[in-house]
């Protein structure tokens, strides 16, 4: 209970997704190569749990901050490490079934000790020609502390058995920042399969010549471990011109911030594994992982074999624009509605590519939060740059984990003339924007993109998101404002057509849940339908509450971390929610309300969290076009009613699958591929 009102733990309901994630790694109908990706995606958020939500409860378990407080997150952190446990147990059962299904499509991944003559050859030739050059061991007996250890990497820790002399222990990085996890090496003759085997163990094959005969080795054995360390940056209080080098600055000081956690191989022996601890400065308040041979099992969210049998068929992308007429006279008809990733990205890099040339086209305004490696907005941006328009990009470099990314990104963007924007102080930019200013008839005319995605094209081929591209005026001259302010913070802004987030958004929140609970206690219809990532924010939660104890029905899709607590008696029994995990990551945030019948549609970058409602730029848009409400409606009701990868979730969170009731099934994602397809007609 917090503030009166029951509340489950975010840590523990998002450890409740990634246990979803995992369930569909366990899945045998998945298929194979399908479920090696999920496992890695598991081990991927796992990592991330550690370094931000793990780490933030650690912290206040270490300080006194209220009565009963270091020990109420003092059991918290014990009950977190005791799910961890259960979630890794099953994680590992669900790796052996896994390469087990492999085995059925001809795909192996082998060990060391089962390579025959000839694979044995090639492995080691691999070894002695690109390995062995990347490797350096350190010697960690005899010294007061470990060096400097990544949490990005993976570790050996190796005991040496030595002739004549005591055993020594040592640490080596596994370079998979250089060569690939995975390789593929000759099949066994006469078979028609794909045999792979991980760096780790293309290293155990000749791990004695790693110390290079320098020391006479009977026998060496290694184990690998990774670490987690707190990944909270540290700002200060300001947002200023150099906050740059002070993001830089911060990186470096993560580098070296407190492990929150050592995963390790369980057949490490125990005096080794004391050795490492120690050496690591880890005490009672750290996590500590026991689990196989192999870690940074993100890894395998990069294998993949050339076998379309064990993959999800991705239909192609469709195309809601025409490629042979000027997009800003397609704008002039009507608003562009996009459903990523059933539609392709094009839209949006053809939108910026046509403005960075377009004569017409004299300024260009975008929100940049996280871009793609190779990324085409980038170069559009440059390239408008290059041809005289003026271009200002709103960087956010407190995007978590993308802060080197955008550093790098944002010292290009100025190189070629760009304008670049740090944020705004105190406040991180969370906003999907981009502003178009194109003469026309001797008068300005905006054209707009506004969503809730990143501008990114690898992410939009697997994260479902909304875009619409608009050339409202109304809005169009709102965006424009708001680029204002995130320049001028210090300037007054007056929006008429959008919400801004910290300025209005809960408050409109707040004022349209008051409506239908009005609505309901007079006895009329009302009905709240909210799709988002997360809702974790206790004061929205307690509105919620209150609308479900008048009567007002309660729909919501929460994919991620939820703390609303359903089937509580007289406070969430019209309450329900059901969260989505399937091939594509559901990412889009949409709140509908009833509205006396006259539906409410808001689309949204916000989730419900504290800091998107008070702390973040963030705009949420009343989509207003009919088509555009039909379409999103339509989809957000076949999500509803999937019944083959929805999990309802209950008071427990205990993430049971929704029946497949009647005689046909509902899977969400390939119905809205379905339905865009059929009305292919632009929305």
């Amino acid at each position: 209970m917090l503030n009166d009102i029951p509340l489950f733990p975010s840590e523990l309901s998002w450890l409740s997704f990634n246990e979803r994630v995992l369930q569909e790694a366990e899945d045998e109908t998945v298929p194979a190569i399908e479920r090696v990706h999920f496992l890695g995606i598991f081990s991927q958020n796992m990592d991330e749990f550690f370094r931000i939500k793990v780490a933030g409860v650690r912290r206040l378990a270490s300080i006194d901050s209220g009565v009963g407080q270091r020990e109420h997150f003092s059991q918290l952190l014990k009950t977190i490490n005791d799910r961890i446990l259960t979630l890794e147990k099953r994680y590992a059962e669900a790796y052996v079934k896994v390469l087990s299904g492999l085995k059925k499509h001809s795909i192996y991944l082998v060990r060391e000790d089962s390579l025959n003559s000839h694979q044995l050859g090639f492995v080691k030739n691999y070894f002695h020609s690109l390995v062995l050059p990347e490797l350096e061991p350190f010697f960690i007996d005899g010294r007061s502390a470990m060096p400097l250890l990544s949490d990005n990497n993976i570790y050996f820790a190796i005991t040496l058995n030595l002739k004549g002399q005591p055993s020594r222990y040592a640490v080596m990085e596994i370079p998979t920042a250089i060569l690939p996890r995975f390789l593929e090496i000759p099949s066994r003759q006469g078979r028609k399969e794909k045999v792979y085997i991980v760096l780790d163990n293309i290293i155990r094959v000749c791990l004695e010549e790693v110390f290079r005969n320098v020391l006479p080795i009977l026998s060496a054995k290694a184990y690998m471990f990774k670490i987690s360390r707190d990944a909270d940056i540290e700002l200060g209080e300001y947002v200023n011109r150099d906050i740059l080098e002070r993001v830089e600055r911060s990186l470096k000081q993560r580098k070296r911030a407190e492990p929150v956690r050592l995963a390790y191989d369980m057949e490490m022996p125990n005096t080794l594994l004391e050795l490492i601890k120690k050496k690591l400065k880890m005490g009672s308040r750290d996590s500590y992982t026991p689990g196989g041979r192999y870690h940074n099992s993100k890894d395998l969210m990069g294998f993949a074999p050339d076998s379309k049998s064990c993959r999800y068929r991705r239909p192609a992308p469709l195309l809601s624009l025409s490629t042979s007429e000027n997009i800003f006279d397609q704008l002039q008809d009507d608003d562009g509605l996009f459903c990523y990733p059933y539609h392709d990205f094009w839209a949006i890099t053809n939108f910026l590519a046509s403005a960075s040339i377009d004569p017409q086209v004299k300024e260009i305004r975008i929100t940049l939060y996280r871009m793609a490696k190779n990324s085409r907005v980038i170069a559009a941006l440059i390239n408008a740059a290059r041809n005289n328009k003026k271009v200002i990009a709103v960087v956010e470099l407190r995007a978590s984990f993308d802060e080197k990314a955008n550093i790098y990104w944002s010292r290009k963007l100025i190189e070629a003339g760009v304008l670049v924007v740090y944020g705004v102080p105190e406040m991180e930019v969370h906003a999907k924007l981009i502003s178009v200013v194109r003469r026309e008839q001797g008068k300005n005319r905006f054209y707009t993109q506004l969503g809730t995605g990143n501008f990114n094209e690898s992410t939009a081929r697997v994260y479902c998101d909304f875009s619409v591209l608009t050339n409202d005026q109304g809005v169009g001259r709102d965006i424009y404002n708001l680029f204002e302010f995130m320049r001028f913070p210090n300037t007054k802004q007056v929006f008429k057509h959008i919400i801004v987030s910290p300025f209005s958004l809960r408050s409109s929140f707040e004022q349209a849940i008051d409506r239908e609970i009005e609505a309901a206690l007079a006895g009329r219809k009302a009905g709240i339908f909210f799709k988002c990532n997360s809702l974790i924010d206790s004061k929205l939660i307690a509105h919620l509450y209150r609308a479900s104890a008048a009567g007002v029905d309660i729909r919501l899709l929460v994919r991620g971390e939820c703390s609303l607590v359903c089937d509580t008696p007289g406070l969430s029994d019209n309450i329900k929610v059901i969260s989505l995990v399937d091939k594509f990551l559901e990412h889009a945030r949409i709140y509908v309300f009833h509205n006396g019948g006259d539906e409410l549609m808001w689309m949204s970058s916000a989730n419900l969290k504290n800091r998107c409602l008070d702390q973040r730029i963030e705009v949420t848009y009343p989509v207003t076009n009919s088509r555009h409400l039909r379409t999103i409606k339509k989809i957000m009701e076949l999500q509803w009613h999937d019944n083959q990868k929805a999990r309802l979730i209950d008071a427990g969170q205990t993430n049971t699958r929704l029946a497949n009731e009647g005689s046909r099934g509902c899977r969400a994602q390939d119905a809205i591929y379905r339905y865009l397809k059929k009305h292919s007609q632009r929305y």
